[in-house]
């Protein structure tokens, strides 16, 4: 299949078929006018280098795994890369819950709290355009 129906297919763009290609991720054949082709399988190869991409691993350590991916054979240095990003994304996953179940804390307390018994959550009236402006984009 061509680049534009793999990218159609896996929900990807060609750009980004374009940049696996670069990163040894994605091997294409060519044609004799310079034109890519891949076969059925690529559209689950992209589809599992987008799911690693997701969790937050880099193209140079997909393409470190994906040769064993092609055997079906794990070796050593894999499964130690696998198992610490694994870790790295469970710390990432106490990381949001820990800060999800503070955002519940402030907003049990912002709802139910007086202005009086809240007050490090009140700014006064100046304070708050301080904050709003220092967010604004300067212009040059």
């Amino acid at each position: 299949m061509r680049i534009g129906d793999l990218a159609a297919r896996a929900g990807v763009s060609t750009r980004a078929l374009r940049y696996y290609e670069e990163q040894n991720l994605l091997p294409a054949a060519r044609s004799g006018g310079g034109q890519r082709f891949y076969p059925e399988a690529a559209v689950e190869r992209v589809r599992l280098i987008q799911d690693l991409f997701a969790a937050g691993l880099s193209s140079r350590l997909i393409a470190v795994l994906l040769p064993c991916v092609d055997a079906q054979e794990a070796t050593p240095e894999a499964l130690d890369i696998l198992t610490s990003e694994r870790d790295r994304v469970s710390r990432q996953i106490q990381d949001l819950i820990s800060t999800r179940d503070r955002l519940d804390t402030v907003i049990i307390e912002c709802t139910t709290a007086t202005p009086a018994s809240c007050s490090h959550l009140v700014y006064p009236a100046q304070e708050r355009r301080n904050i709003v402006d220092a967010r604004q984009p300067t212009s040059v």
